[in-house]
């Protein structure tokens, strides 16, 4: 009798379901919205054009497209973890909580810089793909915290122009010629809006 007690509990009395059923319909609506124009479904994959989901990483989109990586690697093989599954997952949805947010209170900076978890990540990264073709045995223990500290330096520290070029600041690239977002309006609704325009 008390698992029914405590179930009845979670429901409202009868006189607010009504009015709670329609506040959830709404709340889990927004929520679909939301879902759908942030294309968060995106971020699950290792498509470059996920990256091209914010403006302000154009840049960086349009230099790696023209680099060698392009052929070879995508934005997450280098930028998130690759070691095991949790991390990558973890890392990317901890990541992209914080750009998510920066984009949307537009607190993202005119010049994108790497932060400190990303320097790691990309370290490893360059080590775990090109150990085979150098003779990495100096710098397979520098990290982004050892080099941080003055230890050693990062691989971009000399490879500096791979794989983005140089790339100061979000007007870098002003004429670059990238893939359009995709829109967020359903067609149904794009269609009626080009129909009511063209009745005015």
């Amino acid at each position: 009798m008390k698992i029914i007690e405590k179930i009845r509990f979670l429901f409202p009395p009868l006189q607010w379901r009504v009015q709670v059923i329609v506040v959830l319909g709404v709340l889990i609506g927004m929520l679909i919205v939301v879902f759908h124009i942030s294309n968060a479904s995106s971020y699950l994959s290792n498509d470059p054009l996920t990256c091209m989901n914010c403006h302000v990483m154009t840049p960086q989109f349009a230099s790696w497209q023209k680099s060698s990586h392009a052929r070879v690697a995508t934005c997450t093989a280098c930028h998130v973890p690759q070691d095991n599954f949790i991390r990558t997952y973890y890392f990317k949805a901890s990541d992209g909580l914080r750009h998510a947010t920066m984009f949307t209170f537009r607190l993202e900076p005119e010049v994108i810089r790497i932060k400190e978890a990303g320097k790691s990540v990309v370290q490893e990264n360059c080590i775990r793909c090109h150990y085979e073709y150098v003779n990495m045995a100096s710098i397979v223990s520098v990290t982004g915290s050892a080099a941080r500290h003055g230890g050693d330096k990062l691989c971009w520290d000399c490879h500096r122009e791979t794989p983005h070029g140089r790339v100061s600041s979000l007007s870098s690239f002003p004429f670059a010629r990238v893939p359009k977002l995709t829109p967020v309006t359903p067609e149904w609704l794009q269609k009626y809006i080009e129909l009511e325009k063209s009745n005015k």
